[in-house]
Order: structure tokens, then sequence, then C-alpha cells
């Protein structure tokens, strides 16, 4: 609801006139439509017509009359509400004004959504009568062209208007949920594999992939198993529905497997799939739109009918393109399930450009986004964006053996360029010249023999390698080097997992959509300093450096420095198959996104018995004080910290410098007035307000500003106008996206 105040009300009188023109119009054009659309015709009865069609147009026409007089009615009540909201206007007790408007404003809504209802109604009944054969899914749910069918549909199963009389959906048989099963580790891969199938080229790459990494797969799962000490795992009915592999939406990956294209996000989806299998959960694959119409229990058609029984999954893991499939083929339906939805997201969604209305009101609103889920429904390939959940992927671990002989047969001049294709050579010929003073230059760059790429010819180009000939590459070279492109692949990981150095440069200024094509139209602000953020702040040196390109002398420097350092194969935790299975445990275990009523802003005069924080000694920053079970939380309130941002900081990088990540799932325990309170933020008053950089205090203003719609808690923002309130925790090590105690 808008917050109410005296401009407002000023405004709503002086549109008083103009109010009941508008509303004296809809009652006039409702009128019309019952008069028109429900029997109220105005010939008379036709001689041939059979008592049962007469009776049903005396029906149709007492419950047209009834509409009328609702109408009628209704109308009355606006327009008394619309003069009382004008003599409001002219009070002088501004207190007084408010309490009344605010009554007057909690049950209009009831009334202007009753007609807009009824004129949607009529609008869908006319287009139900036009268009009903537009789609054979009509047909299924009983549609025959009546009036009375299109009722029956519009109230029982798109749920447009209430059940008509004598009508009773209890009657249809509801299917009781399949009872809860354990979840028991899969240490064969081989079920999945012929799950997968290879009905395309893309499916046949994870496949390979995921076979490549089975015994890692078995021995994660035994590690894991042993460390959650038989604690009991509920199985979930998992679909995972490929969106960008299907022929709908141009299938764009399939046909440039083996001609060098970007594999990063089949990578990922294999290994989503490995960890899914491997942790014992029931899965369901689609890479089609037939295969989802059935997974859902759609009906047959081209999707503009949802379906009515129970959604047969617990989880369903897809893309932007699968949930805009599934929005086609769910309709209003996936309102109502897209909780249980996880979309995987390789830059992520921030909740400004996620939360519909406040993207579009506010200049948020590009290509993606805008679906209002819950942020950490969003999953990314890095952990980069704590307002999204962090899934990742699986690097290959070398073995001991492994380990000496990379060690051993390591050539110290030797680089492999990270770029497959070879439009990320252009404009490089100056810096591979230079490089090429200190070292042997390899690249694996795509070509056919009709057309060589256009590299330079002291490059020794492999072409594009299987994965195990391009480990053998990378097991021999010192350096991989990047060029700026692509942002943020799993390259570089396997680089430094085969013993490389990678070299990569600095953005000066750092790239983003204000600046750079390639993140405009993404749903993200996100300010990329570097190639491979994660690897520069993550892993660092001795296996990553970077620097700038542009100053020749420095990059002689850092070259010569790299042929003399000697490091190991290293492998984060969490990009190995035992992190990346403890992470999504976690996740499936705990993480619930689908609350029955989406949580409510604090009411600014409500305040608790006693603050629920407390202030750290010699410190500036805010714990919880009440015991955990009072208020129970995922990840648990004991590792709640709270901070307050300098001014023009984000809480990503507030909690970054005290060495914690920030948690969203924290924010509703802190937009209240009492944490302003226990920081020694004044608070002079309190205000609710939509705005994605909330809770805050304003740095010219003594009020302290709440959070009106919990969609729009966000890490992520920041303004020189702001202190921002920020809910950090600690995390695991090699293992950023969990508490210390979230396993």
């Amino acid at each position: 609801m808008i917050p109410l105040t005296y401009t407002r009300i000023r405004w709503i009188s002086n549109l008083y006139r103009v109010s009941k023109l508008f509303v004296l119009g809809i009652g006039f054009f409702s009128l019309f439509f019952l008069m028109t659309s429900l029997g109220g015709q105005f010939p008379g009865r036709r001689p041939a017509d059979s008592p049962f069609i007469v009776q049903a147009e005396e029906n149709a026409g007492q419950e047209s009359r009834g509409g009328l007089k609702k109408i009628s009615d209704m109308l009355e009540v606006i327009l008394r509400r619309v003069d009382a909201l004008t003599k409001l206007g002219n009070s002088n007790d501004t207190s007084h004004r408010l309490e009344e408007l605010s009554s007057a404003n909690a049950t209009r809504p009831t009334f202007e959504s009753k007609l807009a209802n009824y004129v949607q109604f009529f609008s869908l009944l006319q287009w139900m009568r036009a268009r009903w054969t537009s789609d054979p899914c009509y047909s299924f749910y009983g549609v025959d062209g009546s009036d009375c069918s299109f009722l029956v549909y519009l109230s029982e199963v798109e749920w447009f208007c209430p059940l008509l009389p004598g009508r009773n959906q209890t009657t249809i048989p509801t299917p009781e949920p399949p009872p809860k099963q354990k979840a028991v580790f899969q240490f064969d891969v081989g079920p999945l594999l012929e799950q997968v199938g290879a009905r395309k080229e893309s499916l046949n790459f994870m496949k390979k992939r995921i076979r490549m990494l089975a015994a890692q797969w078995a021995s994660a799962a035994r590690r894991l198993h042993d460390k959650l000490q038989k604690r009991r795992r509920e199985q979930k009915r998992i679909l995972v529905h490929v969106g960008f592999l299907t022929e709908e939406s141009g299938d764009v990956f399939s046909p440039k497997v083996l001609k060098g294209g970007p594999l990063g996000e089949m990578v990922q989806w294999a290994d989503i799939l490995a960890t899914l299998h491997v942790l014992g959960h029931s899965l369901k694959i689609s890479v089609s739109l037939k295969e989802l119409q059935q997974f859902l229990g759609a009906p047959p058609g081209r999707g503009s009918c949802p379906p009515t029984g129970p959604l047969p999954f617990d989880l369903i893991y897809t893309d932007y393109h699968g949930l805009k499939q599934m929005k086609q083929h769910m309709s209003l339906t996936l309102k109502k399930h897209k909780c249980h939805v996880r979309v995987i997201d390789t830059f992520g969604t921030e909740p400004a450009y996620n939360h519909e209305t406040y993207a579009t009101q506010n200049g948020y609103r590009t290509n993606w986004g805008y679906w209002n889920l819950n942020a950490l429904q969003y999953m990314t390939m890095f952990p980069h964006t704590p307002d999204n959940s962090f899934m990742g992927f699986v690097v290959e671990e070398v073995n001991e053996t492994e380990r000496l002989s990379i060690q051993k047969n390591k050539v110290n001049n030797m680089a492999v360029v990270y770029g497959k294709d070879a439009s990320m050579w252009k404009g490089k010929d100056k810096f591979l010249e230079l490089l090429h003073h200190h070292m042997e230059i390899h690249g694996t760059v795509y070509y056919d023999s009709q057309r060589p790429p256009q590299v330079p010819a002291f490059v020794k180009n492999h072409g594009l390698l299987p994965q195990h000939e391009l480990q053998q590459v990378l097991r021999k070279a010192k350096l991989f080097i990047g060029f700026g492109f692509p942002y943020e692949g799993p390259a570089p990981l396997e680089a430094i997992a085969n013993g490389c150095i990678f070299l990569q440069p600095k953005f000066n200024p750092p790239h983003s959509s204000y600046n750079h094509d390639f993140f405009k139209g993404k749903p993200t602000s996100r300010v990329v300093a570097s190639q491979h953020p994660y690897a520069e702040q993550f892993i660092g040196r001795p296996h990553v450096l970077t620097m700038d390109f542009g100053n020749w002398t420095t990059f002689n420097e850092t070259i010569r420095e790299i042929m003399e350092l000697n490091v190991e194969p290293f492998v984060p935790h969490e990009f190995t198959c035992e992190g990346m299975l403890e992470r999504v445990h976690a996740y499936i275990q705990n993480q619930t996104t689908c609350n029955n009523t989406r949580p409510g802003p604090p009411h600014p005069t409500c305040s608790p018995p006693k603050s629920p924080f407390r202030l750290l000694p010699n410190s500036s920053t805010l714990s919880w004080a009440l015991p955990g079970s009072a208020q129970p939380s995922w990840p648990p309130l004991t590792a709640l910290r709270v901070l307050a941002s300098a001014p023009n900081n984000s809480c990503v990088k507030t909690c970054q410098e005290a060495g914690l990540i920030c948690e969203p799932a924290f924010f509703q325990y802190i937009n209240v007035k009492e944490a302003f309170t226990a920081l020694n933020l004044v608070c002079e008053g309190v205000e609710l307000e939509m705005n994605h950089l909330l809770p805050a205090v304003p740095v010219e203003h003594k009020e302290c500003h709440l959070q009106q719609d919990s969609l729009l808690f966000s890490c992520a923002g920041s303004s020189p106008k702001y202190t921002r309130l920020c809910p950090c925790r600690d995390y695991r090590r090699g293992q950023v996206a969990l508490c210390g105690d979230c396993l």
C-alpha cells in the first residue's frame, strides 16, 4: 500500500471530479457487458428453443440482474468514499485525516479489485467465444463452444471467477503426495548416463564429462557420507529442464560443441545432474518442450491452458529460457508453484532487477530478471553475488602421482592463451609479440582445413582439443594468460588445477552495464575489475596474478617473475566434487523459499519487550541476543553479524572488509528500529519505503528507513546518501556459500 501523506490527500481531493467521471464510465461499460454477455439479450425468446434453453436464459437473466445490483451497490460505495476523501482534504486536523484516509484506503482496494475483475472477466469471456478453438487444450478441459463451458473453464481451470452454483471441485480426486523417502548416496553414475541419453551433441558432451569425473564423484560421496554421520536426508523429486538446449529456444550451443563454442554452461549443467544423482534424489531430465509438458502434467496443445493437478516435483532446476517456457505451459499455476524453481543464472540477478514493479518504475528493467522470485532462487556459476545462491561447478583434481609428474615436466617458458575463438585474438598482435620474446605461445583455436585461424605465425595452434588432450597441454605449460574475455569461465580454474599460473588483465575503469556492451541488458549492476574476479579475490598469488596490461615495463617484469615461480596444482574446495555435494546438499535440505505468506513490513511503532541484538565487546558489530530456537532460521541466527556501512558502500563490500559475507536471508531480522538503536544510530522517525538500499539511515537526516517489500532486500547497491544496515555472517574455509554451522 502506498504510504499516506498530506500531499497525497490533496492530490486525491483535486482529482475528485475526474474520479467520479471515470467510475461512472466504468460502470456504464460494465453495464453494457452485463446486458450483452450473460443472457440479457434484447431480442425475445426464439420459438424453436427447447424449455431447457429457455430456463437457462431465465437463470442467466437473474444472474445478470444480480450482477447489475452488485455493480450498482459497489459504484455507490466508491462514490461515497471519493466524497469522504474530498471532505478529508478540507479538514484541518492532519492526524485525523490520515487516520480516516487509512481506514478508507484499507477497504477501497476491495471494491476497485472487484470492479477490475468484472471488466477482466467479461473480456476473457469474449476472448473465449472467439478463440476457444485456437488450442486443443480447451477441448481437453471440456470446452465445447457454449457459454456454460466457458464459465466452467474460467472458474475451475483458470480461476478467474468464483465456482459456479452447483459445481463442486472436491469431487475431483486429489492424489495424495507420495510418502517421504530417504535419500541414499549413489556411487554409480551409470543410471544417470542412460537417462541423459544421446539426442544431441551437447548431451554427449555432458555424458563424457560425467563419465570422466565418475571416480571423483564416488570418492567424494563416500567422504560426505562419513561427514554427515548417517544423518537422515530427505529424497526430493526434482525436474531438471535445460531450457537453452531446447529447439524452441534455438539450441545455439549444440552445433558449436565441436567448433570452439562456449562450454561453461554445459560443464555446469553436467555437474548439476551428477550432483543431484549422487546425492540420491529422484530425477527427471527435460531438454524439449514436449518432455516439459509431459513431466508437468500439462494438457496437450500449444500451452494456453495450465495443468490442474498438484506439482509432481519438490524442486525444478532450469534457466531463464526454461522459466519462460514454464510460464507458457503452466500459465497462472506458475505463480502458485514458482517458489519450487531454481534458476541457473551465470552472472546473477540482483533484487532491484528481479522485482518487476520496482524495476519498471526505477529504470532497472532489462531483457532478463523481473520474475519476482526470492533472489536466493537464482543460482550462479561463481560466488560473486551473495544476493543469489552459489551453485558452481567442478574442477577435476589431480592425484598424487599426477601432481609429482606435473611438477617434474613443467616447461618454464611455455604459455597457453585463453581463447578458443579467433575473435578473442583480434587486436592482440603487439601484445603477443612482446610475450613471444619470453615464452613459446600455444593456442587452442578452433579451425577447419578450409579456413585456418588468423593468429600470428609464431603461435603453435593445437586446434580445438578434447578435454584429456587439453589437460596434457596445460600440465606442461607454466602460464595460462587471458586477454580480458571471456569473463568468469571455468578454464582458468582448470589451468590452475593443472599447475599453471593464471595471468589476467585489470580493468581500469572496471567493466559494467554502464560502460561495456557485454553486460548491457543483464540484470546486475555488478562492477568487474578483472577478467576473473573470483580467481583474483579467492585464490590470488601465487596462482593468480592480475595487472595492467598497458604498462609494458611491469608486464615484462611480471613474465620474468612467473618463469621463476614454482606452484603446485590447486583446486579451491568449493570447486571439488565434495565441495559441490556439500553445498547443494545444504541448499536442498535447509533452504526454503515457499513460505505461505510473503513477510510484510514491520510496524514502525511495534517493539519487542527486549532488543534481539547485543553489541559485541570492543566492537561496532551486533550479534543476535535471543535463543536460536526462538527464531528458527537457515543459516542459523548464531552466525548473524550486523554492521553499519560507510556512505556509498554496498553491504557486499561492508561485510567483505570485515572478513565476512553478506547474508540476504538475515535482512528480515534486522529490518527493525532496534537494529539502528543498538548501533547508536539515532531514529527521530521511522518510515517504510520500497528501496533496494533499505534498511538504511540517510546521512543528512535522522529518520530510519525500513524496507517495505521483502523481495527488495539486497546486499548489492550503494549511495552516498545512505548508511546501510548490513547482515553479515562467517563462512567455512574454502566454502563461502556456507556458514560455520550450516552443514
